[in-house]
């Protein structure tokens, strides 16, 4: 049984064309139908760029997912999906540092 599509997943496209070139995409949002993207790898085409899926399509064979967001901690997809936000080809591990910080609450709240 495939599992549910949810914000933080990441898939590799498995598509002729896509397997190759190591194609991963990070699930950003889920409608009721398709799902937005970000590309996050690409051995032969751009990152940082967003892109549209089907829900339906995304649990089939056409994708791989390699990782899932179920963690018993509320604060991994926060932090999946703050990093998400600001990867882009020319991030550097600051903006990674200061996504991560920032999706979680201080302890001074």
């Amino acid at each position: 049984m495939a599992s549910a599509v949810t914000n933080g997943q990441l898939y590799r496209d498995m598509a002729p064309d896509m397997k190759a070139r190591d194609r991963r995409l990070r699930v950003l949002d889920v409608g009721n139908a398709r799902a937005r993207l970000l590309v996050e790898h690409d051995l032969g085409g751009p990152t940082g760029k967003t892109t549209h899926a089907s829900v339906t399509r995304l649990t089939s064979r056409a994708f791989e997912l390699l990782e899932d967001t179920i963690d018993d901690n509320p604060r991994y997809l926060a932090v999946l999906t703050a990093i998400a936000e600001v990867h882009h080809p020319d991030a550097s591990p600051a903006d990674y540092t200061r996504a991560a910080l920032n999706a979680l609450p201080t302890a001074d709240a």
